[in-house]
């Protein structure tokens, strides 16, 4: 069976932080990366620092990285970004599922309103379903078949914080996703594993750095560690042949609070 020559991938979230981060290391890297987010703006940034960087991609020459504005809780928004690719690139071997929020912070559980919640939800669980939903029909269907699946878990994933019922319940829901589309995708040669992130520097740990509350009831600032080595990581797990999977790694700086947490 014949590889392709050039590969394609979809980084969702990625106009800052950890999606940025791994978008612009798999340009690096070869890849050619539509990245999806809310917001245009940021991800035209993206686009723009990887072409800085001589970054180019598989599409006569032009730069690396296509920006493609989209909700990733919005099943109309999905399906446009994933038709993009398809018409675009003719297939899809890679989804960095990475579109996440952390919903409000501090808010005790029973203060959390429904809207909250949901928000919560719709992004970090539904969205990362819809997106692997459509990746796996594109991987089912082309030629080469198959592909491979790399959704953003957390620690969140294993073990709580204060106040963070949302969060922690769709990361933990996420595991149980990467294990059914490892289960369901065997037979067509779809991979799928899970990065489980520990306070990696972005806007999104920013409170890490001025104090976050402890299990204890102390507030406590927190150790963070650069994005970029979660990328590396990323690229790692992208890199591999089908026939190989890291099924679930964890990065995370050294010393954060997670072996012993609570």
């Amino acid at each position: 069976m014949n590889a392709p020559a050039q590969k394609i991938a979809v980084v969702t979230g990625a106009g800052s932080g950890i999606g940025r981060s791994v978008a612009l290391a798999l340009a690096a890297a070869g890849w050619t990366v539509a990245v999806a987010g809310r917001r245009l703006e940021p991800l035209e940034a993206t686009a723009a620092a990887a072409e800085a960087a001589g970054a180019v991609g598989a599409d006569a020459g032009r730069p690396a990285v296509l920006p493609v504005r989209a909700d990733v809780s919005d099943p109309a928004d999905v399906a446009a970004l994933f038709g993009t690719v398809r018409e675009r690139y003719g297939r899809l071997d890679l989804l960095f599922n990475n579109a996440g929020t952390f919903g409000p912070a501090g808010v005790p559980l029973e203060d959390l309103t429904y809207e909250a919640w949901k928000q919560v939800v719709d992004v970090n669980l539904t969205g990362a379903f819809l997106c692997a939903q459509a990746a796996f029909r594109q991987m089912k269907e082309q030629d080469p078949q198959g592909g491979r699946i790399i959704n953003n878990g957390s620690i969140s994933a294993h073990v709580p914080r204060p106040h963070s019922v949302a969060y922690t319940a769709t990361k933990h829901a996420v595991t149980g996703l990467t294990k059914s589309l490892s289960l369901d995708g065997r037979p067509y040669r779809i991979a799928c594993g899970q990065i489980d992130i520990g306070n990696a520097a972005t806007e999104m740990t920013e409170r890490m750095q001025t104090g976050i509350l402890q299990a204890n009831g102390q507030l406590a600032v927190e150790p963070v560690m650069d994005a970029a080595d979660v990328a590396r990581t990323v690229v790692h797990m992208a890199g591999l042949p089908l026939e190989a999977n890291v099924q679930f790694a964890t990065v995370m700086a050294t010393t954060m609070p997670y072996i012993g947490r609570g």
